[in-house]
């Protein structure tokens, strides 16, 4: 398990981060709550302990960050404290956090919360698999699609650069499903999804947006590149027909539309428009193409 910790005390934090090494954990450790919540939101913990009481911020204000904070993953977090009282633990509790441990340590007790952790956060992650993943695909659907473009966004506003949005749809779909039947559908749209991860960059992401069509979000795309990228995918739909079991393989060729954006996360909408008129464009200019919309249309 991937573990931040904030801890203002040195020698504490040396032990806790060692003792946490020890029972096979990665763990970042830092000496504040400010400092912890900077790289909460530059990385991916799932397990945020924090010290109570800390300079510049404290473990329950930290907490209270982490709340307000949409992301896709859960954290668990657990606060350290040698307080005592009832009036103390309501108002860990109503920051958000998710248990306590008192000081001094003990190692079996620590081993034993990390556990319902683990178990609690293999929870949240089935469960958000399940509200955010398309069930024919597998790929993100419509709702958390359309969540990682403000995200996309707002990366693309704190690091000052563009970010492009493909929307991709399967061209003569209908004709697909009306010559072969629905199943057959089903298979050539699982095939889709499986070459546009196959030819995709790691941290670019894919959605199903509805039906046959598919957005793409191409982080830090630039009109040339994004098109580049685009073709590459057009290519890779194209070159093989679809394998049908108990049946002949079928063609499928896909039209893409690119846009690209460099404003406010309040853009998502009008970058879909974009992206829908240079989809409407490859349409019309024959199908089985890539167009970009101008980033001056946004």
């Amino acid at each position: 398990m991937k573990i931040l910790v904030a801890e203002d005390d040195a020698t504490s934090r040396l032990v806790l981060g060692a003792t946490l090494r020890s029972l096979g954990h990665d763990v970042t450790t830092v000496e504040d709550g400010a400092a912890a919540l900077e790289a909460w939101r530059r990385e991916e913990f799932g397990l945020v302990i924090s010290d109570w009481l800390m300079p510049l911020l404290d473990g329950p204000g930290l907490c209270r960050h982490v709340r307000a904070e949409r992301r896709p993953h859960y954290t668990y977090v657990i606060l350290l404290t040698s307080l005592e009282g009832k009036g103390n633990y309501l108002s860990g509790i109503e920051a958000g956090a998710d248990d306590f441990i008192t000081k001094p340590l003990d190692r079996e007790v620590l081993a034993a919360r990390l556990s319902v952790a683990e178990r609690i956060i293999g929870l949240h992650e089935a469960l958000r698999i399940e509200a955010t993943r398309d069930r024919l695909t597998g790929l993100l659907n419509r709702g958390a699609i359309l969540d990682e473009l403000q995200r996309e966004l707002h990366r693309a506003v704190r690091e000052d650069g563009p970010t492009a949005t493909m929307l991709l749809d399967i061209d003569h779909f209908k004709r697909v499903n009306d010559t072969y039947g629905h199943l057959v559908g089903d298979v050539v749209l699982r095939e889709i999804a499986r070459r546009l991860q196959l030819t995709l960059r790691p941290y670019d992401r894919v959605g199903r947006f509805g039906g046959e069509e598919f957005v793409v979000l191409i982080t830090h795309g630039d009109a040339e590149q994004s098109a580049l990228i685009g073709e590459r995918i057009r290519a890779a739909v194209a070159a093989e027909p679809v394998e049908v079991p108990g049946g002949q393989p079928v063609s499928v060729t896909v039209s893409i539309g690119v846009a690209i954006g460099q404003g406010s996360p309040d853009d998502a909408d009008r970058l879909l428009a974009a992206a829908d008129l240079a989809l409407y464009r490859a349409k019309a200019n024959g199908r089985d193409r890539v167009e970009v919309e101008p980033l001056a249309a946004l």
